[in-house]
C-alpha cells in the first residue's frame, strides 16, 4: 500500500511563529519594575578594626549542678562554647576569660580575686581553644565585677564596638566591686563596650543583677533553659558583633516634637527610648530625593508580650507620609521596621494650585521630613524602666527611583498584547482543525 504524504503549507505556521515573536517583543518591551538598590551613604564613624568578643565563663562550684536537661551546667556551657568556636567567622577576634576556675570555696581570699584569661583575644586556634575549655572543672567563687574589668582590659580600646558575653549561674558573691557599678563605669568610659548576660540559674536576685549589667551597657539578658538555647544565643551575639563592628553609630537624642528634633544627615545613629515613648528626628529631603530609614529597638530586659514598634515619616505639621510597623510576642530580642518615601519633583510653575498636596509641601526646599519612632513596650513586673531601650536608627537619602510608565501607556500595551494572544489562539485552533481534517483525508485515501 502506498501512503501519500502531503506537506503542510508554511503559511499558517509561519504566521503563528511571527505572532509568537511579536508577542515576545512586546513582552520584552514592558517596563521592568525591579528596584536597583543603592548603598546608602553614612556619616557614622567607620573602622577597619576586626570584631572583638570576649566570653566570660563562670566556673564556680555551683556550675556542677545538673539541672539543664539532666546535664551539669558546666558541661552544657562547654558544649555550647565548642559549637560556637567551630562556627567562628575567620575575621573574628575571640577570647575566653574565666572566673572561679582556680581556687576552691575554702579559700575565699584568693577565690574572690580568681579571674584570668583562658584564651587570649586574637585569631582563634580552634583546637587549642576547645582543649582549654574542656579542662575546666567547677571550683570556686563568683567575682563577676572583677571579671568584667578584666574583660574590658582584654578587649582594649578602639573605635569599634566590642562585646563581652557573660555566662554565669549566680550573682556576684565577692562584691565589692559591685558588677552593676562596674558595668556603669565601663559604659561611662565611652569605649563602645556592650555586655550581654546569659543566666543558667533562674532565681530573682541573679536575674536582676544580670539585667542590671546588660542594661547599663546596652546589652541583652537571656534566661537560659536549654542547651540549644544557649548555643543559639551565643552564636547570635558573636555574629551580631561581626555584622556591626565596621560602623559605630553616632550618639543622638530625639525629642518629643519635630520643631526641636535633631537634624540628621545620612548615617547610623543610636539613642534610647523609654517604654511607650515617642522620639522624633528630622531629615532634610529635597524634591526628587528618596528617604530610606529603618529602626531597630533591642529588648534588653524582660518586657510584656504583645508589643509593637512604629516608624513614621511625617511633614512638619504632623501629616503622615508613610509608616512601617513591627509587632512581636517576646520570642525575639530585636524589633525592627523601615520606611521608604520619595519627595515629589519641584513644581515648575510658580502659580501652582492652592490645593498642593501635603507630600509636595513637605518636600519643598528648606523643609525636613520628621521621623517618629514609637513603641508599645511595657516592662514586666520588677523590671527597671531606666535607662530606655537601646535604639538604632539608619538614615539614607538617595536620588528618587524612576517612576514606572503611566497607566495609559501600560493599558495600551496590555490591549495590544491581549489582541496578539487572542489572534494566536484562534490561528492555533484553525491550524489544529486543518491538520485533523488532513489526517482523516489521508486515512480515507488509504
Amino acid at each position: 500500500m502506498t501512503t501519500t504524504r502531503r506537506r503542510l503549507p508554511a503559511g499558517p505556521l509561519g504566521l503563528l511563529a511571527a505572532l509568537a515573536i511579536t508577542a515576545g517583543s512586546l513582552l520584552s518591551g514592558l517596563p521592568a519594575h525591579a528596584d536597583e538598590p543603592t548603598s546608602p551613604p553614612t556619616t557614622a564613624q567607620t573602622t577597619a578594626e576586626a570584631p572583638r568578643v570576649d566570653l566570660i565563663l563562670d566556673v564556680s562550684g555551683s556550675m556542677s549542678a545538673t539541672d539543664i536537661e539532666g546535664k551539669s551546667r558546666i558541661s552544657v556551657a562547654q558544649r555550647s562554647i565548642d559549637e560556637v568556636i567551630d562556627a567562628l567567622p575567620p575575621e573574628a577576634q575571640f577570647g575566653i576569660r574565666t572566673l572561679g576556675a582556680t581556687y576552691p570555696v575554702s579559700d575565699k581570699a584568693h577565690g574572690c580575686q580568681d579571674t584570668q584569661q583562658l584564651f587570649p583575644i586574637g585569631k582563634t586556634d580552634k583546637v587549642e581553644a576547645k582543649t582549654a575549655v574542656a579542662t575546666l572543672r567547677p571550683t570556686g567563687w563568683t567575682p563577676i565585677g572583677l571579671a568584667l574589668r578584666g574583660a574590658a582590659q582584654d578587649l582594649g580600646t578602639g573605635s569599634a564596638t566590642h562585646r563581652v558575653v557573660l555566662i554565669t549561674d549566680g550573682e556576684d558573691d565577692c562584691a565589692p566591686p559591685d558588677p552593676c557599678e562596674v558595668a556603669r563605669e565601663l559604659a561611662a568610659q565611652g569605649t563602645h563596650l556592650v555586655v550581654d548576660t546569659l543566666g543558667l540559674a533562674h532565681d530573682d536576685k541573679t536575674s536582676q543583677q544580670l539585667q542590671c549589667i546588660a542594661n547599663a551597657t546596652g546589652g541583652t539578658y537571656t534566661d537560659v533553659r536549654t542547651q540549644a538555647q544557649l548555643t543559639g544565643k551565643v552564636e547570635q551575639l558573636v555574629n551580631r558583633s561581626t555584622d556591626t563592628y565596621k560602623v559605630v553609630p553616632a550618639q543622638t537624642a530625639g525629642t518629643d516634637k519635630c520643631a526641636s528634633a535633631p537634624l540628621l544627615a545620612p548615617g547610623v545613629y543610636s539613642d534610647r527610648e523609654k517604654f511607650s515613648e515617642h522620639r522624633v528626628y528630622r531629615v532634610p529631603v529635597r524634591p526628587g530625593q528618596e528617604l530610606r530609614a529603618s529602626v531597630s529597638v533591642a529588648l534588653d530586659r524582660a518586657v510584656a508580650r504583645d508589643y509593637g514598634v512604629l516608624l513614621q515619616a511625617t511633614d512638619q505639621s504632623g501629616q503622615e507620609l508613610v509608616r512601617g510597623t513591627d509587632a512581636g510576642s517576646g520570642r525575639t530580642d530585636v524589633a525592627s521596621t523601615g520606611v521608604r518615601w520619595s519627595a515629589p519633583a519641584a513644581t515648575a510653575s510658580p502659580s501652582a494650585s492652592a490645593s498642593t498636596s501635603t507630600d509636595t509641601a513637605a518636600a519643598t526646599a528648606g523643609q525636613s521630613v520628621c521621623l517618629v519612632v514609637s513603641n508599645s513596650f511595657a516592662p514586666q513586673s520588677g523590671t527597671q524602666a531606666d535607662p530606655g531601650l537601646p535604639l538604632e536608627l539608619t538614615v539614607a537619602v538617595t536620588a528618587a527611583s524612576p517612576a514606572p510608565d503611566g497607566p495609559a501607556a501600560g493599558l495600551g500595551r496590555g490591549w495590544i498584547l491581549l489582541l496578539v494572544l487572542t489572534g494566536a489562539g484562534l490561528l492555533t485552533g484553525l491550524l489544529f482543525g486543518w491538520v485533523a481534517r488532513w489526517r482523516i483525508a489521508v486515512w480515507q485515501e488509504n
